[in-house]
């Protein structure tokens, strides 16, 4: 099968904060072209973790990116959709950068 035993692909693609600080979107791709078992993969929420949102708020937004079916094969708009989350004042992280 395409992409490795079972199928399952994983995708990583890069967002900088401003500090340059660098999140790993990185999401587990399921087999089927519905996100039923999309998730987001250790490496992005530990990232997310890394510039100061808790991992609630982490894995959170990690479903948020990966879940997203306009975001499937769409390495720009998972980069675009994680700057907006990242830019948002409003978000709950312990820290700004």
């Amino acid at each position: 099968m395409a992409g490795g035993k079972h199928g399952h692909k994983h995708r990583h693609h890069g967002a900088h904060g401003p500090t340059g600080t660098q999140i790993v979107v990185s999401c587990f791709r399921g087999p089927w072209n519905d996100v039923i078992w999309d998730r987001p993969n250790a490496v992005f929420i530990d990232s997310l973790v890394a510039i100061g949102y808790d991992f609630s708020t982490a894995h959170a937004i990690g479903e948020r990116v990966c879940r997203d079916e306009a975001l499937v094969g769409n390495p720009d708009g998972m980069r675009e959709t994680m700057l907006r989350i990242y830019r948002d004042r409003a978000s709950h992280r312990k820290h700004n950068y």
